[in-house]
């Protein structure tokens, strides 16, 4: 995943896409947008936040529970989707391409480390891994639901 995320950093790096660290952003209601992340993302992003001794204490209701003022608590470990996310309006096809080419290497290392592969809205995602409430719970308290045959989602 670390590699793939370099790669990512490697095309914004050379698009340059415009970031005002506005925040709206992560105020996904209000922006009007919503974040999925895969298996292997919310794997990797649950392992990388235990090791950053981080928690979410909640952005508000409709926004990301990293999200502290307007800046990213978890930016170094974000997910696929919040790397490639920019409000500058002259990259939006940009955005989209580079989404859908490194969405499908994401689809294939998946197949390649034989995980299973989940598509899911990310505030969905990490409701599923933590207890009620409206704070995140330190990392290492987290876990995967076991699956059910035949569903496809958390």
């Amino acid at each position: 995943m670390h590699n793939l995320y370099r790669a990512v950093q490697d095309a914004i790096d050379l698009r340059r896409p415009v970031c005002v660290a506005s925040g709206r952003c992560c105020k996904f209601d209000e922006f009007g947008h919503r974040l999925f992340v895969t298996t292997l993302e919310l794997a990797t992003f649950v392992h990388d936040l235990s090791q950053l001794h981080a928690a979410g204490a909640g952005g508000g209701p409709g926004c990301c529970p990293f999200q502290h003022e307007k800046l990213c608590s978890v930016h170094a470990i974000r997910p696929f989707g919040c790397r490639i996310f920019f409000c500058d309006q002259t990259a939006g096809q940009w955005q989209q391409q580079q989404y859908a080419r490194f969405h499908r290497e994401l689809q294939r290392l998946h197949e390649q480390l034989n995980v299973p592969y989940f598509y899911v809205e990310w505030r969905q995602a990490l409701a599923a891994l933590r207890w009620p409430g409206d704070a995140c719970p330190p990392a290492d308290t987290w876990s995967l639901p076991t699956p059910v045959t035949g569903t496809t989602s958390l």
